[in-house]
């Protein structure tokens, strides 16, 4: 445990903070958090826990009470994940991921280009005498072109950024407003960059404008147009004149 203990203060957006007693551990700070499972946590202890899973191997966060799943972004929140502690978590996450089973014959099998979830499994080729691939997404055999980084052929076959991108929470901007209004604009909390596809959380301060790591572009976090053509009709700090964009299903470019 660092030195610096997280703790949750009054001013911690976007989740439910509570005045009860820890269901996690025995620490004597007063607010913690109610997770999505209904237990209650502080950072620490549900950083601890959730550090544990991933060093037993696991590729996706419990309730060690109820066995309910934690998604990450709700981890990485209530956590207070420091940028280091993502890149650790998604790392680990990323290493405990390198093998799947494979649908055919049950064999675990690895995956050497994580920018195709076409795999092909050699057991099951060599058994079948003709080449045997599935996805590595949805475990299913392998339907469509490949190779391919973001579905298959097969229905419902999802990414984890579509989730994050479907189930994200709605939050408030609290630099920007409605034109005209004091009332403040409020929109998903993470958008998939207009340009290149990488997941952008907002961190409800400053403007609407967001500069994408990956490839530098800026783009309006509100109505998902480049910051040149939405600026062409509104400000930095006021709403934008095409409105607000609704959640994207899709973070493939």
């Amino acid at each position: 445990m660092s030195e610096d203990i997280k703790k949750f203060t009054p001013f911690d957006k976007g989740m439910k903070l509570v005045s009860k007693p820890s269901d996690l551990d025995n620490e004597s700070s007063v607010l913690r958090a109610e997770l999505s499972c209904g237990h209650v946590t502080s950072p620490e202890s549900l950083t601890d826990c959730c550090r544990a899973q991933l060093n037993d191997g696991k590729t996706e966060f419990k309730c060690p009470l109820c066995a309910k799943k934690w998604p990450y972004d709700e981890v990485r929140k209530v956590a207070k994940l420091t940028p280091a502690e993502q890149s650790a978590f998604e790392d680990k996450l990323g290493t405990n991921t390198v093998n799947e089973t494979c649908p055919g014959c049950g064999i675990f099998t690895e995956r050497s280009d994580v920018s195709n979830l076409c795999v092909e499994c050699s057991v099951c080729t060599a058994n079948n005498r003709k080449p045997f691939k599935f996805c590595w997404q949805c475990v299913r055999e392998w339907r469509g072109p490949q190779p391919r980084a973001d579905r298959c052929g097969n229905g419902g076959c999802k990414r984890r950024n579509q989730e994050l991108l479907r189930d994200c929470p709605i939050i408030t901007l609290s630099s920007v407003v409605y034109k005209g209004s004091s009332d403040h604009v409020q929109c998903p909390a993470i958008r998939a960059c207009i340009f290149c596809g990488v997941l952008i959380e907002h961190t409800n301060e400053g403007c609407k404008m967001v500069s994408c790591s990956k490839c530098k572009n800026e783009f309006c976090f509100v109505c998902l147009k480049s910051a040149r053509e939405c600026l062409k009709t509104s400000t930095h700090f006021i709403s934008c004149s095409a409105g607000l964009a609704p959640r994207q299903i899709d973070s493939a470019m």
